[in-house]
């Protein structure tokens, strides 16, 4: 059973490991990749359905190439023939992925690769930032009744609001967004996670963030403005490949793990008045004592009764009611006040 939901209504971060080209052209390092990831504590291990003629056509054309960034002098095609995952292994990653207790889901570029999912038993469907203004795609994704995960790199709000849309229309209100930065790595000065209390009041839906850039802290950050998942790219040390330059180690990984968790448990619920731990220290908040004795018929002044630790006497906002007033009884040094000690 995919557990994302779960998670989210528990009030639990729902972390995703991201395999995608990490496996380096190798199923037993996918293999790997998916019992180590298990270890640092994800949920869930994603990866991508997809063919280079699934996503592009093998052209030479300058619109093809690509300039810049950590793919330059790429070819499209050629970049995702490379960096693929074969339709063949989806079904030994899901299987692994069940033997050590975490969800599988896949990210599907075309209308066969969303039925080849749901015929292998996917639970979810992930769609790729630059694939969510593909409304038929989604539409097709969300035809088929699963939770829909929808990455929001680039994207303006008409065209997250078309995405959503394209979901309900279908009857599908399973619905998480992820705020994204779709660069590669992503700059900390463009990652805007400010967007995501906006993003969740905006569309009405669970967000979470999908993060490219370095290390944990936009992770943590992003969990503290509201996030209830985070996806990040993982790699085995010393495996090269299309996406490993920006992707975490599974030390690096773990850590994230337990750093969005605890974070998690610090934002904690709203909750006013002392916690579990807090309770013993109350005894050593003020309260109102005599600083010196005091006999019966004495006026109570500032000169006798003070505010201080620890707190069995009458709570200090009391002391103007009973200045003035006078004692009904002996008050030696040292006595928690009350009001029965006092004439009316």
């Amino acid at each position: 059973m995919f557990r994302l939901f779960d998670k989210i209504k528990n009030n639990e971060v729902y972390v995703i490991a991201e395999m995608s080209a990490n496996h380096g052209g190798s199923l037993d390092t996918a293999l790997e990749i998916v019992r180590q990831a298990a270890k640092t504590g994800a949920d869930c291990l994603k990866i991508q359905t997809y063919t280079a003629d699934s996503i592009t056509i093998d052209c030479d054309k300058e619109d093809f190439l690509i300039h810049g960034g950590l793919w330059d002098g790429y070819k499209l095609y050629d970049l995702y023939t490379e960096a693929g995952t074969p339709y063949e292994w989806h079904k030994p990653i899901k299987d692994e992925c069940e033997n050590y207790g975490m969800d599988f889901l896949s990210t599907p570029f075309d209308n066969h690769a969303v039925d080849f999912l749901d015929e292998i038993g996917c639970e979810a469907y992930k769609i790729a930032s630059f694939e969510l203004v593909d409304i038929p795609l989604i539409e097709y994704a969300a035809s088929k009744g699963k939770p829909m995960i929808m990455s929001c790199g680039m994207a303006s709000a008409e065209e997250i609001q078309d995405a959503v849309d394209a979901c309900k229309r279908q009857g599908n209100d399973q619905i998480v967004l992820l705020k994204c930065c779709s660069e590669y790595p992503a700059n900390w000065n463009d990652m805007h996670i400010a967007n995501i209390p906006d993003m969740i009041k905006r569309f009405g839906v669970n967000v979470g963030l999908s993060d490219h850039s370095a290390g944990h802290i936009a992770a943590v950050v992003a969990v503290a403005q509201g996030a209830c998942v985070v996806e990040k790219h993982v790699k085995l040390e010393g495996v090269e490949s299309a996406d490993s330059k920006f992707s975490m180690s599974m030390s690096e990984f773990e850590a994230m793990v337990k750093a969005v968790r605890d974070t998690k448990s610090i934002i904690g619920d709203v909750n006013y008045g002392p916690s579990s731990g807090e309770k013993d220290n109350l005894k050593f908040r003020r309260s109102l004592y005599a600083v010196k004795d005091i006999c019966i018929g004495d006026v109570i002044s500032e000169n006798n009764v003070r505010s201080i630790r620890p707190s069995c006497g009458l709570p200090p906002k009391y002391m103007n009611n009973i200045l003035g007033k006078k004692a009904k009884t002996d008050i030696p040094f040292g006595t928690a006040l009350s009001m029965e000690m006092f004439d009316e």
